[in-house]
């Protein structure tokens, strides 16, 4: 079929995954045939990245924020490595530009509390690593002092950006999605 519409497609990059409904009840078969695009098959998957954001099988976002975490580790021992003799004013303009840059997190809406509290966490420690706070100090006041924002206020603002800008979007489709 995709030859007839002069498609083409590359088998390397492209995956299959199955979606398993969150009433185990309603599963209605554990194995599906191989799917075959000319002379190959595609491989099925539990999970995959697409456009930087990991999608699962089980329709949770533990693994995406699992992602986010290592690389808010990774960014910040960039930075340490990189600028650690800085100022503090030239810390927190690179922290908030280089480390703050969560483009996804207003659309993860599935996951386990655990999970968002060590991302929590990793927020946290990655301020205290870069600015040098003790594990001990509070992170209120570090916060406070810094005037970095929390990471649940980083969290809120995200979602409130995201649903505005679909609020306000032209396309009806995607205006009618966000209010249903």
């Amino acid at each position: 079929m995709a030859t007839a519409i002069d498609m083409e497609c590359n088998i390397k990059k492209t995956v299959a995954i199955i979606f398993h409904p969150r009433n185990r009840a309603r599963v209605i078969a554990t194995e599906f045939p191989l799917l075959k695009v000319g002379d190959s098959y595609i491989n099925y998957v539990s999970q995959f990245k697409y456009l930087g954001r990991i999608v699962s099988c089980d329709m949770t976002d533990d693994e995406d924020i699992e992602r986010e975490v290592k690389n808010m580790f990774i960014r910040t021992n960039i930075l340490i490595r990189k600028f650690n003799k800085c100022s503090v004013a030239v810390k927190t303009t690179l922290f908030k530009s280089f480390c703050l840059c969560f483009y996804d997190i207003a659309l993860w809406k599935s996951f386990k509390v655990g999970t968002m509290n060590k991302f929590r966490s990793c927020y946290n420690k990655c301020v205290k690593l870069w600015f040098g706070y003790q594990r001990s100090y509070s992170v209120t006041a570090m916060l406070f002092e810094l005037a970095i924002p929390t990471f649940d206020t980083i969290i809120i603002n995200a979602k409130q950006r995201y649903r505005r800008c679909c609020i306000t979007v032209q396309n009806s489709l995607v205006a009618c999605a966000v209010m249903c």
